[in-house]
């Protein structure tokens, strides 16, 4: 069972600098730039989320990709969310993409 873990302790972990808290989840906006590297990262994501067994929410439009992090197993933040999103982050940077938290606007 996934750990529920506080909106604190999620702030205070390790590379989650990208993303912010709503109560629907942990979201994020990358800015891909083309439609084709969001493809990429979507990509990427998705390999990321199987092997975690773990699937996030993807939007994937020109020219980023909103991603959203929750446990509905919980109906809430989990350890797993922490995990996933220090992977995509990594991930989006080792693909040269920035994250923009501040696209994302609302909960």
């Amino acid at each position: 069972m996934p750990e529920r873990i506080s909106p604190q302790q999620f702030h205070e972990s390790d590379g989650v600098d990208d993303w912010k808290l709503f109560p629907d989840g942990a979201k994020t906006y990358f800015a891909t730039g083309s439609f084709a590297t969001g493809i990429q990262l979507v990509d990427v994501i998705g390999r990321l989320a199987d092997a975690a067994n773990h699937h996030p929410d993807v939007d994937l439009r020109y020219p980023g990709v909103l991603v959203c992090l929750f446990t509905h197993e919980i109906n809430d933040i989990s350890d797993r969310d922490v995990s996933l999103a220090q992977q995509i982050s990594l991930a989006a940077r080792e693909l040269g993409i920035a994250a923009d938290p501040s696209k994302v606007l609302t909960g």
